[in-house]
């Protein structure tokens, strides 16, 4: 597992314990052909952004929604955790 597939099942996990898995994967799946647009709107958004979150890790989920198989794999995992919990 690479680093991009670490942060993503950390988020995955995050989202699951939160109750968050149907809305998020809703979500996920109405916008996964539009997320490099969405990325890159989030990067005109790091200046402000920044100022209330770690730089580092804004910049590096903006590179990680670039990629429509980055949002496959969230959707996946978030699939995945859900189904081991229950």
């Amino acid at each position: 597992m690479n680093d991009a597939q670490k942060i993503i099942s950390n988020l995955a996990k995050d989202i699951v314990q939160r109750g968050l898995s149907v809305p998020a994967v809703f979500f996920l799946e109405s916008t996964k052909y539009v997320s490099f647009i969405g990325s890159q709107f989030l990067v005109f958004l790091g200046p402000i952004a920044t100022c209330f979150i770690n730089n580092q890790k804004y910049y590096d989920f903006t590179t990680l929604l670039e990629k429509k198989s980055n949002i496959d794999f969230l959707i996946n995992e978030i699939e995945r955790i859900n189904l081991n919990i229950k």
